[in-house]
């Protein structure tokens, strides 16, 4: 059976590697290499130009801007000057019409002004020649075009008038490159008279954008600059690499998350996705990565697992999760309180006499495994530990014995904590706990999809995100040398008022994750959720401590918690009122800047279609 035959595309990097570039020219197009470019001149400019009019030219992307001041003979430009002056005036005086008699009025004006500038104040005055190309690749010329319009609304808007070159297509383009000279009769078009505190008053060297010389290309600015950032960058203002997204439904969260997923797996980032939704599935397959069902045996979490916890920086009090309860500091004694957490969560209502007898009932099953306070866990693989079942037996002996030496009190206690651990050991939730650990992180992008938990019961849910969010920061803490960036979808799903110490051990986590070449990524609908009075300690530190802070559309309510919290300008309040997809105000550090997010083509393939259109 013959092959069949598949269309090899020019490679023109190769080409241009081994053979000079092309240059060909038409009337109002010009063609270098793979690229096409038109090339206007600037013919006229605003009378009283406002600060930075060169910039909205200098900064467009897709273009390039050239501008030349040539100083010129005061004395000979005064005398022209002056003559001008009374010229106009002679007009105005003689005007049958207004329109005439106002444009005399205005240009005579002007020229006193000027004329006050260069003879009283010694204002140097001379000529500049400005030019601009836009470009796009041979393929693409609905680009080209669509950057012409941009061009041409943008010197509207600044009061400047720019001209196509036809038939110096090839002259404009020798004198923009700066290999060669500057064209007579090119300057002879676009040359105009202008004092120099307006053309340095023009900004053209004005940077737009971020570029932090590494990292990937982010978002565009207002301006149409592009953010080109390195969000492992530590310089400044910018102390951690950790990110909070925020946003109502269908404004962009999901694409930004998965461009920004894409992109750091494209350069080396180990990627650990909590997805509440499904909605990564398919993105996490189609770059080789790993899905894992967080209610199914491949993912199951065994809670009886010790795993290293996050210490709390705070020395305050009641702010700190961990406490020396007079078992040292270990990472058994430490767990022992990590556990009291997760069985709050799962078995509401349980009384400080049950947990207490809980804890005795832990530590003696650690002991019967070989497991004590001095115990090195890092020696230890999944299959050391006790599981759910033997604390549920052991918890049914101690019953058991209390009833028959007639412990009343005691067997109540032991039989009801019986009772309630019968599910997580026997019962519907033994699935997700009753057994060895099976969830495992080798490969570069694992997708923890929690979505199955919908129809769970709202304690199930929080103790099962708990140890999610347990086995991630075991992951983070693995290797200091392994950058790592873990994002929690819907964080505010993993928030119980009644038990504010999940929300604090990722504070914690956070607290700490930089010291371990880490990052959390906290993406949420609302921030109301986190400013509750009684999570609101741990959770505002959530919202607070990132570095990056990508605020997508908001209303109502939400929208003054979000500039109660961020402090926000009118004009930023505005921006999120808008309610624009795709754009969004952006804090870097100590900047803030308004974003869009143009995504390139080819990383929609990558996407799948989870997080709407």
């Amino acid at each position: 059976m013959r092959k069949k035959k598949e269309e090899i595309k020019p490679n023109n990097a190769l080409i241009n590697l081994i053979a000079p570039m092309g240059l060909d020219k038409t009337r109002n197009e010009l063609s270098v290499g793979e690229n096409i470019g038109k090339v206007f001149g600037v013919i006229r400019y605003p009378g009283s130009p406002d600060y930075g009019w060169l910039s909205k030219l200098t900064t467009l992307s897709g273009t390039i801007c050239s501008y030349m001041f040539t100083p010129i003979d005061n004395s000979e430009f005064i005398m022209a000057l002056n003559k001008n002056i009374t010229h106009q005036k002679s007009i105005m005086a003689n005007a049958q019409d207004e329109l005439t008699h106002q444009r005399a009025d205005k240009s005579a004006r002007d020229g006193a002004d000027l004329l006050m500038q260069i003879d009283q104040h010694h204002e140097a005055i001379g000529t500049i020649s400005t030019l601009i190309m836009p470009m796009s690749n041979v393929d693409d010329s609905e680009l080209l075009n669509r950057t012409c319009r941009e061009v041409s609304s943008k010197c509207i808007s600044a009061g400047l008038q720019v001209r196509l070159l036809s038939n110096n297509q090839l002259n404009a383009f020798q004198q923009i490159s700066p290999f060669y000279v500057s064209d007579k009769d090119i300057r002879q078009i676009t040359e105009r008279i202008a004092p120099l505190s307006a053309v340095c008053g023009g900004f053209a060297n004005a940077n737009a954008g971020l570029n932090d010389g590494a990292g990937f290309y982010f978002a565009k600015d207002d301006t149409g600059g592009m953010l080109m950032l390195d969000m492992w960058l530590r310089s400044g203002d910018r102390t951690n690499s950790d990110i909070v997204i925020k946003g109502i439904k269908g404004q962009g969260k999901s694409t930004a998350c998965k461009h920004i997923i894409l992109n750091e797996y494209a350069l080396g980032t180990k990627i650990i996705i909590i997805d509440p939704q499904g909605e990564y599935k398919e993105m996490t397959q189609k770059l080789g990565g790993t899905w894992i069902n967080a209610a199914g045996t491949d993912g199951r979490l065994n809670p009886l697992q010790i795993m290293p916890v996050p210490r709390s920086l705070s020395s305050k009090q009641e702010e700190m999760l961990y406490k020396d309860e007079g078992n040292g500091m270990g990472d058994m004694a430490l767990y022992i309180q990590h556990l009291e957490f997760f069985f709050s969560l799962y078995m509401k209502g349980i009384t400080k006499v049950q947990i207490s007898l809980l804890k005795k009932c832990v530590i003696e099953l650690y002991n019967n495994f070989g497991i004590t306070w001095s115990t090195d866990i890092t020696r230890l693989g999944p299959e050391d530990f006790p599981i759910i079942k033997d604390l549920h037996e052991l918890i049914g002996q101690k019953a058991k014995e209390a009833k028959e030496n007639e412990e009343s009190e005691n067997y109540s206690y032991y039989n009801d904590l019986y009772i309630l651990l019968e599910d997580a050991a026997k019962g519907a939730d033994s699935i997700l706990w009753n057994g060895y650990s099976t969830l495992s992180a080798d490969a570069k992008c694992v997708c923890i999809d929690t979505s199955i938990l919908k129809d769970a019961s709202p304690d199930v849910k929080r103790a099962q995100y708990f140890l999610i969010n347990s086995w991630t920061w075991q992951q983070m803490t693995r290797d200091r040398n392994e950058k790592i960036r873990v994002f929690y979808d819907e964080a505010e799903t993993m928030i119980d008022p009644d038990v504010p110490q999940s929300l604090a051990f990722l504070k914690n986590c956070m607290d700490q994750d930089r010291k371990y070449e880490a990052s959390m990524v906290i993406i949420a609908h609302r921030i109301a959720d986190f400013l509750s009075n009684q999570v609101k300690m741990f959770g505002q530190a959530l919202l607070d401590d990132p570095c990056y802070k990508i605020i997508f559309g908001c209303d109502g309510q939400d929208l003054l918690d979000t500039k109660e919290l961020y402090k926000l300008t009118d004009a930023e309040e505005e921006l999120l009122t808008s309610k624009k997809r795709s754009h969004a105000l952006m804090l870097i550090g100590n900047k803030r800047m308004h974003v869009k997010f143009e995504i390139p083509d080819y990383e929609f393939s990558y996407f799948g279609t989870g997080g709407g259109r």
